[in-house]
């Protein structure tokens, strides 16, 4: 049971014989986690989780303190700044409430030299927090193929179809899953903004929290299924692409911008940096370096109806992304996502005894119980490339 302390203040107006009371402050109760997602010796990343355990919080503020020399590049779900050793993290406008009960995950690139410590303590709204709260239960990977009785003949029938229509099916090594075995559990993310409009810091960061949401419904999927070996797949957008760069209203350095490289009539983030380009894993003229590496793009185009999507990631509408900005499930950017690792379209067939779906352009606005197992088992087919 949690116990509420609410301090409130009292005034007399004596000349009035009335007692005011003053708005009641919110019970800070709270536990970070911190994560490393990777480190390659002088650079790395890692992810910040907030549990709230006290009262609902209207915007909150995480500050910690390096214990080292770390500094903090690009961050993500948050506005970030350092001064010295000290980190303050505050909530984005586009999602300031931390309700109770409910955690938010900050995350960020970095670098540093000699050791690389995490942090010893966290606050939020001046409040010291505890350590790692209980955490959810880590899911079991079974290793054997359980599909619900009702679904094994379509899926059977998928994957037939996908053997006899795929030229390289198993002899291709870019789909979302070589992605992010490559980069041990996260992927990177440039933006082709292929649009006249302007976008402010705000958009840009809704930007990025609305492609995280979405592409996380995927990796939901798989956690402990099977092998997988992620119960959660980090994404990180670490560019922009744009044609004019007074388009960008913003000056922070937390993504890098490129300009005025236009391909297939649209502007094009590095391709050095770009694993579609380099698909050895290896980027020697990127110019932020490896780290700055971008697996997919989200390719968003002025004008566009519905979307396509494959191993170099994901186009559609930028008016549609942006109108959905907030959207539960943006079913053209989950469809395409499904492409990435590998899922078919059904134009012109329907697996036995299976109504609408996601991977069925138009019958279904969210991933539903058959295009979970569909991923499923494409990822049963592929698993062994990677020892598992």
């Amino acid at each position: 049971m949690r116990t509420s302390i609410l301090a409130v203040a009292f005034s007399v107006m004596a000349a009035l014989g009335v007692i005011t009371a003053q708005p009641a402050q919110a019970a800070v109760a709270c536990s970070v986690s911190y994560a490393k997602t990777w480190d390659n010796g002088g650079a790395f990343g890692a992810n910040v989780t907030i549990d709230n355990h006290g009262d609902p919080l209207s915007s909150w503020t995480l500050r910690f303190t390096w214990p080292g020399n770390q500094k903090v590049g690009q961050g993500w779900n948050g506005t970030w700044t350092q001064s010295g050793q000290n980190v303050t993290v505050t909530a984005p406008a586009y999602a300031p409430v931390l309700s109770t009960g409910a955690s938010v995950t900050v995350g960020f690139n970095g670098t540093y030299s000699g050791a690389n410590v995490a942090p010893g303590s966290y606050s939020v709204n001046g409040v010291t927090c505890g350590g790692p709260g209980t955490p959810s239960p880590t899911p079991t990977s079974s290793t054997g193929w359980n599909p619900p009785t009702n679904l094994v003949t379509p899926l059977n029938q998928v994957w037939s179809h996908v053997e006899s229509t795929y030229g390289n099916l198993y002899g291709f090594r870019n789909y979302g899953w070589d992605q992010v075995m490559a980069n041990r559990g996260y992927v990177n993310y440039c933006v082709r903004w292929d649009s006249p409009a302007s976008v402010t810091a705000a958009q840009r960061d809704a930007i990025h929290a609305a492609l995280q949401r979405q592409f996380k419904k995927w990796m939901d999927v798989m956690a402990g299924h099977n092998a997988w070996p992620y119960t959660d797949v980090p994404v990180r957008v670490v560019g922009w692409a744009i044609r004019d760069r007074a388009q960008l209203q913003w000056t922070d350095n937390s993504v890098d911008v490129y300009v005025g490289d236009i391909r297939e009539n649209a502007p094009q983030c590095a391709p050095p940096c770009g694993r579609f380009f380099n698909q050895g894993g290896t980027y020697p003229n990127c110019p932020g370096g490896a780290a700055r590496h971008y697996d997919m793009s989200l390719w968003l185009t002025a004008g566009m109806g519905g979307g396509a999507g494959g191993d170099w990631g994901q186009r559609m509408g930028s008016e549609y992304f942006m109108n959905n900005i907030n959207a539960s499930n943006m079913h053209i950017l989950l469809h395409e996502i499904g492409h990435t690792f590998g899922l078919d379209d059904f134009y012109d067939w329907t697996p036995t005894g299976v109504g609408g779906f996601l991977m069925k352009a138009g019958s279904a606005s969210q991933i539903t119980e058959f295009d979970a197992w569909m991923l499923r088992d494409f990822w049963r087919h592929v698993k062994s490339r990677y020892g598992l």
